[in-house]
């Protein structure tokens, strides 16, 4: 296992609509094992392979931030089924380091999942899981949760962010 480097903000890397994992390789499970340990090290609820220069359908989130591995979600190929409700709170990213802004959220999600043998599973989350599954789901799609405001606000966010890594 190993932390890898997390690209930040404007690496056009993170725009890209990633492809679809195939089948199931030691290479992928390595690239899981190393994602949660990037999550952990970066005290991060969860990761998207995007963030880590590799555009595959492929995130982990673990919301105990490694302390129960019962917690820990390998999200394959993951598509919201349905959303219910909806919740505002901060919200923040590993690739967007320093910057948390008040964000809605869907309270209540369902995604389809696929599993490493190929079968699809439903992965339900509510509250805190529920925005960690929108949140990773975006990365996957070339979204970071910055694009959710509009241009003033984004220009606000990007100057504060520029300020706090110059």
């Amino acid at each position: 296992m190993a932390v890898r480097p997390v690209i930040t903000w404007g690496d056009p890397r993170l725009k890209i609509n990633s492809a679809d994992v195939g089948p199931w390789t030691p290479e992928l499970e390595t690239l899981v094992l190393d994602l949660f340990e990037t999550a952990i090290a970066e005290e991060g609820l969860g990761i998207a392979a995007p963030q880590v220069g590799i555009n595959l359908n492929l995130a982990v989130i673990d919301i105990s931030c490694g302390q129960d591995p019962a917690q820990q979600i390998v999200l394959i190929n993951p598509v919201i089924t349905r959303e219910e409700g909806s919740q505002v709170g901060s919200e923040g990213c590993l690739s967007v380091p320093g910057v948390h802004e008040i964000l809605e959220r869907p309270q209540h999600v369902w995604v389809k999942n696929q599993l490493r043998d190929g079968s699809w599973s439903e992965v339900e989350g509510q509250d805190l899981l529920a925005r960690a599954l929108c949140h990773e789901i975006d990365h996957l799609r070339g979204k970071l949760f910055v694009e959710y405001f509009g241009p003033v606000k984004r220009q606000i966010i990007q100057r504060k962010y520029q300020k706090l890594h110059k």
